[in-house]
């Protein structure tokens, strides 16, 4: 049980005028009612108003403290404004401001979602593309070079039986790191330019971490133009000769070395190899 002002409305722990607030002589019972979450009801609560400027007070304590004016009316407190004040912006709305950021992030995902900009223009991110160069990388003179790179893997591998030591496997992450380089040679060669360094052989990603490779560029192979042979079987049997029979046996039949790869490169006729193990 709980007492409160009649005036002002202000609780009080006991029935004891007069008010500490307004100094009213009369209180009455104000009854408290445990609500649901543990809420108080403490009854109609009461603001004075101002009637010169409508300034609401909490106490009945003239003047008042906007304008001056003397004459505070006595006005039971609404809280119907309340839902408008509390009202939440929209997702929509507090979204507006970052629109642009929001759309050049759209932009930036759909173009790496597309293919359009490789992973790999992102430092540290995906395999690096390898670059332009002169000739062809796919097909010419009606062969399939990607046939005769696997070929020559084949006639290596077949040697390696014969001779009863370690195979090996084509490695694709050193693969196109070969590729890679082997452009660049092509470039540097029939463009008479300078050869420019590689990206680090472990951001290709091959087997053996792209530590201890051993390459062999194009300029340790012979001479050979692509107008001399009519088909795939041909041309790789003479790439695989010259790993084969030259200085570079050894290398070809080392047990150190568990993976291979080779890139066969046409440019203005001639043959570009480029090979590696590691």
């Amino acid at each position: 049980m709980k007492w409160r002002c009649t005036w002002c409305g202000k609780p009080h722990e006991e029935n004891d005028p007069p008010c500490d607030s307004c100094g009213h002589g009369e209180f009455e019972e104000a009854v408290v009612r445990q609500k649901e979450f543990e809420t108080v009801d403490t009854g109609t609560q009461y603001t004075w108003v101002c009637a010169n400027c409508g300034r609401q007070h909490m106490r009945n304590n003239p003047p008042c403290s906007r304008c001056g004016g003397h004459d505070l009316e006595k006005t039971e407190q609404s809280f119907d404004d309340v839902e408008g004040e509390l009202d939440v912006p929209s997702w929509l709305e507090v979204a507006k401001p970052y629109a642009p950021i929001i759309v050049v992030l759209v932009l930036v995902a759909a173009l790496f979602a597309t293919g359009i900009v490789p992973l790999s223009a992102i430092p540290g991110i995906g395999t690096p593309s390898p670059p332009d160069a002169p000739g062809d990388s796919e097909q010419a003179a009606g062969l399939d070079l990607a046939v005769v790179e696997q070929e020559v893997h084949g006639r290596l591998e077949d040697e390696r039986v014969d001779r009863g030591v370690t195979e090996r496997q084509f490695d694709d992450g050193l693969a196109a790191f070969v590729e890679y380089r082997n452009r660049q040679w092509v470039t540097a060669i029939v463009e008479g330019s300078e050869l420019e360094s590689p990206p680090e052989a472990r951001e290709f990603d091959p087997s053996c971490g792209g530590s201890e490779i051993e390459p062999v560029d194009p300029t340790s192979f012979p001479a050979l133009s692509i107008d001399d042979y009519d088909d795939e079987s041909t041309l790789a049997a003479d790439i695989a000769n010259s790993l084969l029979d030259g200085e570079f046996e050894t290398l070809v039949f080392e047990s150190s070395y568990p993976s291979e790869a080779l890139d066969v490169h046409v440019a203005d006729g001639s043959v570009f190899v480029y090979y590696a193990a590691c």
